[in-house]
């Protein structure tokens, strides 16, 4: 990881270091939930990225308006969220687009309804399924979104093959298997 300063002490447990570069696997994973993150407006895109085979992954977390954390191991590292990286970021597709805040209200039972734009809840599931598939095979994609209920994200995880998993909270909401449905063509 190349430093952003390099007079920086890496040793300094009371700051984070910060850096220009994590390699250039997740350079183009960050710049990959980077554009996701702009498309989108979603609260925050993260990754769990393979970027070195036969090691642990790392997780790369992007939020809308702070720096980008990556963290290896046991170690974390930062870049400025508009750092210039040399790694384009991978394809995504065109119609990801920025919808308004899911409404979320609980009724007396407990149950969550979740309601929003006809058709918004399967556009971002779809939407983080393509950051997954972007990513590539076996890479896990999750994107947080604010609702009108300020402190209680929904957030979407999503890994080519897997069903797609979504939460409100703390609470993870029981979805149809297959969903979302494929996109009509």
């Amino acid at each position: 990881m190349e430093p952003l300063d390099p007079d920086a002490d890496p040793s300094a447990p009371e700051a984070m270091r910060v850096v220009a570069s994590v390699g250039p696997r997740l350079d183009g994973v960050i710049a990959t939930l980077r554009d996701y993150l702009h498309f989108t407006g979603a609260a925050r895109a993260l990754a769990v990225a393979e970027y070195e085979a036969g090691l642990a992954p790392a997780l790369v977390d992007c939020p809308r308006l702070g720096a980008i954390e990556v963290t290896i191991d046991d170690e974390t590292v930062a870049l400025p969220h508009a750092i210039e990286l040399d790694t384009p970021a991978a394809p995504l597709p065109g119609d990801l687009r920025q919808l308004p805040p899911v409404e979320v209200r609980a009724d007396d039972d407990g149950d969550i309804q979740l309601t929003g734009t006809i058709g918004g809840l399967e556009h971002m599931a779809r939407g983080v399924q393509s950051l997954a598939a972007a990513l590539g095979a076996r890479q896990v994609a999750l994107a947080v979104f604010d609702t009108t209920t300020a402190g209680l994200p929904l957030t979407i995880s999503a890994r080519v093959g897997d069903d797609v998993v979504v939460t409100v909270g703390e609470e993870e909401l029981a979805m149809p298997e297959g969903w979302p449905p494929p996109a009509a063509a």
